[in-house]
């Protein structure tokens, strides 16, 4: 045994000393959500504010008779538990109600919230029961399917004519679908007859997204449509989507969240005549010339928002597509970069004038950099205070990407324009930066750190920021970090933390988990044991208290993981539900070993294993090795997008 694992096995024996205590904690956070649903009140329209005041005061007052004598639960009336099960996922509601009482069971099964179903992870038994006993009785009730977990869609959908039940379904929502298995679900979609709202992240090859949004064309209900993928391989890069048919589709919204091929985006456009909302997080440009279909012109007239991001540099051809479909939007986002011309604030005047006279809200976002002799990122963003942009109630500001760099920066606009996402880099220096605009991060949900430091004097306050992440070239180490971020955003507060920086330690990670006690999900970039002394008494005690309070069910560790790093992890976070994580290929083997072995209390909770980047191979080894040393009685495995995927 190396010293790391000798290290390990010690700290694993003094955070679990007390096992009584652990199981008690872990109960209490188990129903945490219960206790707590006067602060988790969903919000509704000001038509029925009234009417929610009086309900949330009636059920306030039955919460607080709940609180002092949990023994008189069953003698609440029945609007009032159905009050309460608003306030639950409906698989919290099966599972705490739907075994009690034959009362309690007919109370689940008629709730209204059982027709939105939202199944997320929990293990393989659990939704076989939850399946059998609530989804197939009420296959034709649900209203919203929402299945997070590749290998729940084979069981839902198999066969894929079995979503034909589902006649009532209006919103599907589905995660991890390999395309080619997606493909024969969606042939079957187009006889729903209510369906008007999909969304689909899918893992697979681009030679089958052309099909796939000829599939999704021809659904005639659809007015909603938000679509993820993934291409790890810049050879799988898309060139031109070539659609199948000449039909057009319903959709007014559409979201594309993938590298999507510019040259296909006319031919997009062409078969959307009815599109009000588009966004696409990438247009990106092959490296050489595909000739594009040349189609009759199309006007549309309801297209009032739109939000692109382009990976390439030719302005002019984003000026083409303005000019040709833009003439009716309303509201413009754009992301650039490295493209000077996108800096033409009086190019873009006569643009605006000319082809988008409707606009209201012009925000974009430029990062450049100007190669100019004695020529400075200031003297270009100075044209966008002239009195047209004033007029317009268009205002910019900036940042610098680098610190006392003045040839490079970001450019941007701001109020009123209300952003979730929000990168910061460093702060203009007022001495050296003009018409610096106040801005409002009232609206930031999540905030992206992307400087090498931030300074002391740092201002800028996001009161309302849930996800953080911090960027590969953040330098900051030490109780620096913990004092930078508490002046920037509450820690508390904080659901979802990524560090993609490999200069932060495995320390300042612990000591960051001390202040956000609510993060579920956590993503690290950075192997876990270097420099970090697992010996010292007061590593131990904040390791333990870390093991009491966090709550983290969703772990991603993107550097390859040793199997004592995998078993100081889970050490750390006992609640663990899904890891992704890669491993040192030799020992992918005893990692699975230990993380299925049910002596390890720490492991309870964990049902699913992704094995980031693994050779197809060991996909095979892997079943081998949980036969032959009966690891596992109930399990489904694949391999999707080059990892392998084991829910049990």
């Amino acid at each position: 045994m190396g010293r790391n694992e000798k290290d390990c096995s010690l700290l694993h024996l003094y955070i679990n000393s007390s096992s009584i205590e652990n199981d008690i904690i872990d109960q209490r956070y188990r129903y945490s959500t219960i206790l707590n649903m006067k602060q988790t009140k969903r919000q509704h329209n000001d038509l029925v504010q009234n009417s929610s005041s009086n309900k949330k005061r009636k059920l306030e007052d039955q919460i607080t008779v709940i609180n002092s004598n949990k023994y008189f639960l069953e003698d609440l009336a029945n609007e009032i538990l159905y009050e309460i099960f608003e306030y639950l996922d409906p698989y919290d509601i099966y599972k705490g109600f739907y075994n009690l009482s034959k009362r309690f069971q007919n109370l689940a099964i008629n709730s209204n919230v059982l027709t939105k179903i939202n199944i997320s992870t929990i293990s393989k038994s659990n939704f076989e029961d939850y399946y059998r006993n609530i989804v197939i009785p009420n296959r034709n009730r649900i209203k919203l399917l929402r299945l997070l977990n590749p290998f729940t869609v084979d069981i839902v959908f198999a066969p894929p004519r079995t979503i034909l039940n589902f006649g009532h379904l209006e919103t599907l929502i589905l995660d991890g679908v390999q395309i080619r298995y997606f493909t024969k679900v969606v042939r079957h979609l187009i006889e729903l007859p209510k369906l008007h709202s999909l969304t689909i992240s899918l893992t697979g090859y681009k030679q089958s997204l052309d099909v796939i949004f000829s599939n999704i064309f021809h659904l005639r209900k659809l007015k909603y449509c938000k679509i993820e993928y993934e291409i790890k391989r810049l050879e799988d890069e898309p060139v031109q989507l070539d659609f199948t048919h000449r039909d057009f589709s319903p959709i007014e919204c559409l979201i594309i969240n993938g590298r999507f091929p510019f040259n296909g985006f006319q031919n997009l456009l062409w078969r959307l005549p009815q599109l009000q909302h588009l966004s696409i997080n990438c247009l990106v440009q092959p490296f050489y010339y595909v000739e594009q279909e040349k189609l009759s012109h199309i006007e549309l007239k309801d297209l009032k928002y739109v939000s692109l991001q382009f990976e390439f540099k030719h302005f002019v051809n984003l000026e083409k597509i303005i000019k040709e479909f833009f003439y009716h939007v309303q509201i413009l986002r754009l992301t650039t970069c490295f493209d000077t011309d996108c800096l033409n604030a009086k190019r873009w005047q006569k643009l605006i004038m000319s082809y988008m006279p409707n606009l209201r809200i012009f925000d974009i976002n430029h990062q450049d950099y100007i190669g100019k002799n004695n020529f400075t990122y200031h003297h270009i963003i100075n044209q966008f205070n002239s009195s047209f942009w004033i007029e317009k109630k268009c205002f910019f500001t900036h940042q610098h990407d680098r610190k006392n760099q003045s040839v490079s920066g970001i450019l941007y606009s701001t109020a009123p324009y209300r952003r979730k996402d929000y990168t910061y880099y460093w702060e203009p220096v007022k001495t050296k930066c003009s018409n610096i605009e106040k801005e409002n991060f009232n609206s930031v949900k999540h905030l992206y750190i992307a400087s090498e430091e931030i300074d002391d004097n740092c201002v800028n306050y996001f009161p309302n920021v849930n996800e953080l992440s911090i960027k590969n070239k953040f330098k900051t180490s030490g109780d620096a970090i913990i004092a930078i971020l508490h002046r920037m955003i509450p820690l508390r507060q904080l659901t979802k933390l990524v560090i993609e920086s490999h200069l932060f330690s495995m320390e300042d990670i612990i000591n960051l988990l001390r202040f956000t006690p609510n993060v579920h999900t956590l993503s690290l970039n950075l192997y876990i044991l270097d420099d970090f002394n697992i010996n010292s008494n007061k590593q131990k005690e904040i390791c333990q208290y870390i093991f009491k309070k966090n709550k983290i069910q969703n772990l991603i560790l993107n550097l390859s993981c040793s199997l004592s790093e995998i078993q100081f992890i889970m050490s750390l976070f006992p609640r663990l539900k899904c890891l992704k994580a890669e491993m040192e290929r030799k020992e992918i083997g005893q990692i699975i070993r230990f993380l299925l072995t049910k002596a390890h209390n720490n492991t309870r909770n964990l049902c699913y294993l992704c094995i980031l980047e693994a050779p197809k191979v060991r996909l095979q080894e892997t079943k081998v090795l949980i036969k032959s040393e009966n690891l596992l009685n109930d399990y489904s495995i694949k391999y999707m997008n080059r990892d392998i995927h084991l829910w049990w």
